[in-house]
């Protein structure tokens, strides 16, 4: 060890000549004289900053860039349905309603799977649209989106019954590329159709009738193009002859469930008797409007006659060799419009 001698040591005098003078170090020094022990000075702050705080910066600043990064991750994964989202079931609204049977609440598939999910939990998240096409999760917070409101696309029975257990839902976005291609309704429609004919098979009239829907919504949404039954079935993925059918079982579909109790039961065969039945006695029943009745009212002018007949809405003068110039003709017309003002629209 390096031993550094004290200056008082050096400083002290021999008491005798010859006497041996024994050195001490400056830590023997301070060991034994605890009034040499330096006091540390009041009122200066330690030294700060070097190499070890730049590396605390740098490690904070690489910690804010990785968390950014996981958040963008996780807003971009919300809206292309990749994480899901934990929503009040009042926050989604239902627009297209069920392509199941009206009283799908009280059928016993209902009941088994409100069972499970009290039991067990929600197992398959809904599929849900912003209201809003804009829409984007907040930066900050991607997974909080409280008071935000939805489109309900598929999953109605698990949404009805979060709402009846009080319970959140479990939700993510459908596919954003299909928003704003045709119309947003349609390809609403068209999702639920696909999950109900992956998930549970829907019955006869259940399928027609959804396809039917489909069809008329499609042919609104574009009433530039020709839809035809062939170029739709390609579209949705059925045979063409269940688009004829379809077509068929949405426009007579109230007929069908006045006439027919147990028309939710029935196969294709005996849906499409039915149609073809209730098809044929409207027809019969419905009349062709009555031809207009034409009203003919005659004047003599001298030895002339003026005939006025009226048909549809469509007023006729007739004048038998009176000749009438533009003057006279505005003249008769404003007193025709004067009588008919003063007389009112007919009730």
């Amino acid at each position: 060890m390096k031993r550094t001698i004290s200056s008082s040591v050096l400083k002290a005098k021999p008491q005798k000549d010859g006497e041996k003078v024994t050195l001490q170090s400056s830590e023997e020094v301070s060991a034994a004289s605890p009034e040499a022990t330096t006091e540390p000075t009041v009122g200066l702050k330690p030294r700060m900053g070097g190499s070890g705080s730049a590396w605390k910066a740098g490690a904070l600043s690489d910690t804010q860039v990785l968390l950014n990064e996981k958040r963008a991750k996780t807003v971009d994964d919300i809206l292309h349905g990749r994480h899901e989202l934990q929503l009040e079931p009042s926050q989604v609204q239902d627009e297209i309603g069920s392509d199941r049977r009206d009283d799908w609440l009280e059928q016993e598939a209902f009941q088994s799977l409100y069972d499970s999910i009290e039991q067990n939990g929600q197992d398959t998240p809904i599929q849900v649209w912003p209201v809003d096409p804009d829409w984007r999760p907040d930066p900050l917070e991607p997974e909080s989106c409280g008071g935000v409101p939805f489109y309900l696309i598929t999953g109605r029975r698990r949404h009805a019954i979060a709402a009846k257990l009080g319970r959140t839902v479990r939700a993510v976005l459908a596919d954003p590329d299909k928003r704003g291609l045709s119309d947003d309704q349609f390809e609403m429609l068209f999702m639920r159709f696909r999950e109900n004919e992956e998930r549970e098979n829907l019955g006869a009239f259940e399928r027609l009738l959804s396809v039917g829907e489909m069809f008329e919504r499609y042919a609104t949404a574009n009433p530039d193009e020709k839809t035809t039954a062939v170029a739709f079935a390609k579209l949705i993925g059925v045979h063409e002859s269940h688009v004829s059918r379809g077509k068929a079982v949405y426009q007579v579909r109230d007929e069908i469930l006045h006439a027919c109790k147990n028309i939710y039961e029935l196969s294709h065969r005996e849906v499409e008797k039915v149609v073809s039945s209730l098809s044929t006695s409207i027809q019969k029943k419905s009349k062709k409007p009555a031809k207009a009745e034409k009203l003919t009212a005659i004047r003599k002018l001298g030895n002339r006659k003026l005939s006025v007949s009226s048909i549809g809405g469509k007023l006729t003068v007739n004048a038998t060799g009176l000749n009438l110039d533009k003057q006279r003709l505005e003249g008769l017309s404003d007193v025709i419009a004067a009588y008919l003002q003063e007389q009112g629209p007919n009730s």
